[in-house]
């Protein structure tokens, strides 16, 4: 028979399994960059537990590598389009040269070759030339009259050979101003720094006669437009006329050589 007591045995409490702490990652994944999300669940893990210290090391490091090289990618994409969005609201803001591959102001017009500037200045009929001012510097441009605002002045877009540079009135009504460039290889984009550009892009060069070209630039230019003809016509080119001239005299000097190759280049050999 079971006898029950008044005492009663204190409860003993279950025993559970103790249980790692849990922490909370809060991020918003954003499906343009996952390996950012990825960066940001990595950095957490490694901040919180030492398993990443461990076996999977080299995997967290090859992934944050990939991360780094997504990373500058991106900012180098970014960087790409900023600068082709620059150019464009630049030639945007670039005019159509004139007829002179320059530009037309209320207060004055300028054309350009490759070469030379002028600068054409309008001022009130039946002025003389004592009444002008005219100052050229190697960087810089004034033009006006006596007692009078300047109706050009500022810093030249690149700097010009003094000595080759002159001015004068025409008509008692046009200041007229040569300006020889330093740099001959390269259009203005403005007259002056801070002025209206064109887009040199449609710039038309003007036509020059080989006469007027220095004499080595004259021999290559002659040679491309006759090895251009003699294809148009289907005839042989000036390289490969000297080859084939080569050839003669290469045969002529060992009759005994069998050339099995026509197309052999014998411009790189020594013919004496």
């Amino acid at each position: 028979m079971a006898i029950l007591s008044d005492h009663e045995e204190p409860q003993q409490k279950q025993q559970t399994p103790t249980s790692p702490s849990s922490f909370s990652f809060n991020t918003v994944l954003d499906p343009s960059n996952p390996l950012g999300f990825l960066d940001s669940a990595l950095n957490f893990l490694s901040q919180k537990s030492d398993v990443l210290k461990n076996d999977v090391s080299p995997l967290v490091k090859e992934f944050k590598n990939r991360i780094r090289a997504e990373g500058d990618s991106k900012k180098a994409e970014e960087k790409r389009r900023a600068e082709k969005k620059k150019r464009e609201e630049e030639k945007k803001r670039m005019r159509v040269p004139n007829k002179g591959n320059g530009l037309d102001t209320e207060s004055h017009s300028w054309a350009q070759t490759l070469q030379e500037v002028t600068i054409t200045v309008h001022v009130p009929p039946g002025t003389k030339s004592r009444d002008v001012v005219c100052e050229i510097k190697r960087k810089s441009v004034k033009v006006g009259l006596r007692g009078h605002s300047p109706i050009l002045d500022g810093e030249l877009f690149e700097t010009i050979k003094i000595d080759d540079c002159i001015w004068n009135l025409e008509d008692q009504k046009t200041v007229s101003v040569l300006l020889t460039k330093c740099d001959s290889m390269n259009w203005w984009k403005s007259l002056l720094k801070g002025g209206p550009e064109i887009d040199i892009q449609k710039a038309e060069p003007e036509p020059s006669r080989l006469s007027d070209l220095d004499p080595e630039i004259r021999s290559t230019v002659e040679k491309m437009m006759f090895d251009q003809q003699q294809e148009q016509l289907g005839l042989p080119t000036s390289k490969e006329i000297e080859n084939e001239s080569l050839l003669k005299l290469f045969m002529a000097q060992n009759p005994n050589f069998s050339n099995k190759n026509p197309n052999i280049d014998f411009s790189n050999m020594n013919m004496k």
